[in-house]
């Protein structure tokens, strides 16, 4: 009866629920399913077809880069390869902020405005069109086809969002329960708290986890310390993304869940980028993305070295993301995946993490409790939130010149909303926040160590 349900739930409703918001989803997946075994020459070919269309498109109808090309001379009918991509400026993070209007395409309406915190602490603003929304969409649905997985089998998502955690209307908490998804929120992890996660789980027997890899094997270990199993629920795949994935990680979610693990790599801003097949393979999207590494001069590195991720994103007419700065660090393989597929493939994600932090009274919560209070004011060009102590926390700001200080009066009890009023805030504005030794850049840093017995001491 599940295997009707999901069946149902895949080929019916959720293709009518995709045709009413007007996305293309489907015929996008469709596609997808055909082009992953194309050869790498095809591919190319493909790449090559859609980037002329968005860069054209782009030319004629996005003032930023009707003028861009302008003065650079660019003209797109004239691309002859991928690589020609290169005679374009960077897009970056600063510069969207400074052109969040004139990224727009003139005569598209309905944009979805969107922000993220970025691992550098930068806020950043921009917008999303549905074609956009259609290809990420598919991009997912085909990775977790790979393990197995369809759209309406139980899932749990363990997410931390204030998009998902805050518009659970009636509509969306209906369409959940019709896709057979639940949503636990991330932010905050006490006992308590854990204890219905695993409750939920094991109510809902799903065939797929959906998370951060640190809260996946924060619920594991905590299962672990319970002795509770989590092994017997058929759980087909825990699917992981948005921060870097560790060995450890990796085995206690396999581990305790009974089931593999699948990275995903991508993000808001650029994309689904790439996801893990069952062979162990890092597949990048690639009929959908262009993935250069560069180096800090820009130049773009072969397979095989360390560099900046750099994405052009193909199906962002309505808003683009052409030669995009994400500030990730990977490195591409040359290699062949025993799969059998032609999708070129990522070799090492060195990206970013994020911290857990630690409220006064224990609690453990996702760091990006604490982000989602600062990143969207007007005027901050860059913060890190440093945990000194459970009862100590710093906020460094870097503002621009018109940054309206009065914004900072309410900003400590914001913080202390969520850490506990016990919490003394010391926000400070400074000229510039240097990067960790290691040359990588974190928006959150907490010096509150969670013991491995699920106690909290200080480091």
């Amino acid at each position: 009866m599940s295997g009707l349900y999901t069946a149902f739930i895949s080929k019916v409703l959720f293709p009518l629920h995709e045709r009413l918001k007007d996305h293309s989803t489907v015929a996008a997946h469709r596609q997808l399913e055909e082009t992953q075994w194309w050869s790498a020459d095809q591919l190319l070919s493909l790449q090559l077809e859609r980037l002329r269309s968005l860069l054209s498109e782009a030319g004629r109808h996005v003032p930023y880069y009707r003028d861009l090309f302008r003065t650079q001379g660019f003209d797109p009918t004239q691309l002859g390869s991928v690589a020609d991509l290169q005679r374009l400026p960077f897009l970056t993070k600063p510069l969207i902020r400074t052109h969040v209007e004139h990224l727009k395409h003139a005569h598209v309406r309905g944009l979805a405005r969107f922000n993220t915190g970025g691992s550098s602490g930068e806020p950043l603003i921009f917008f999303i069109g549905n074609e956009r929304v259609s290809h990420d969409v598919a991009a997912k649905w085909r990775a977790t086809c790979w393990w197995g997985v369809d759209i309406g089998d139980p899932e749990i998502v363990v997410w931390g969002s204030p998009i998902e955690l805050g518009s659970q209307d009636r509509i969306r908490a209906l369409r959940d329960r019709l896709l057979r998804t639940e949503l636990l929120p991330a932010f905050e992890m006490s006992e308590a708290k854990l204890d219905g996660f695993i409750a939920a789980i094991r109510a809902r027997r799903p065939k797929m986890l959906f998370g951060y890899p640190s809260a996946l094997t924060h619920i594991a270990r905590h299962a672990e310390r319970c002795g509770q199993r989590m092994d017997d629920l058929g759980i087909k795949v825990a699917f992981v993304t948005s921060e870097r994935l560790y060995d450890e990680q990796r085995a206690t979610i396999s581990r305790v869940f009974g089931c593999p693990v699948a990275n995903g790599y991508g993000g808001r801003d650029a994309g689904f980028i790439a996801h893990e097949c069952p062979h162990g393979g890092m597949h990048l999207t690639t009929e959908d993305v262009i993935v250069e590494i560069v180096d800090r001069e820009g130049k773009v590195l072969p397979p095989g070295q360390a560099g900046e991720v750099v994405v052009t994103h193909l199906a962002t007419r309505e808003y683009p993301f052409i030669r995009y700065r994400t500030g990730d660090v990977a490195v591409l393989d040359d290699s062949r995946c025993a799969c059998g597929r032609g999708l070129p493939m990522l070799r090492e994600i060195q990206g970013r993490t994020t911290d857990f932090v630690v409220a006064a009274d224990g609690t453990v919560m996702h760091g990006l409790a604490l982000i989602y209070v600062l990143r969207d004011l007007p005027g901050l060009r860059q913060f890190k939130i440093i945990q000194e102590s459970q009862l100590e926390t710093r906020v460094l700001l870097v503002t621009d010149p018109g940054f309206d200080a009065a914004l900072l009066e309410d900003l400590p009890r914001k913080i202390r909303a969520r850490l506990g009023d016990a919490v003394h805030v010391a926000v400070e504005q400074v000229d510039d926040i240097p990067p960790e030794r290691s040359g990588k850049f974190r928006y959150v840093v907490s010096r509150v160590e969670i013991a491995s017995q699920g106690e909290v001491s200080h480091a």
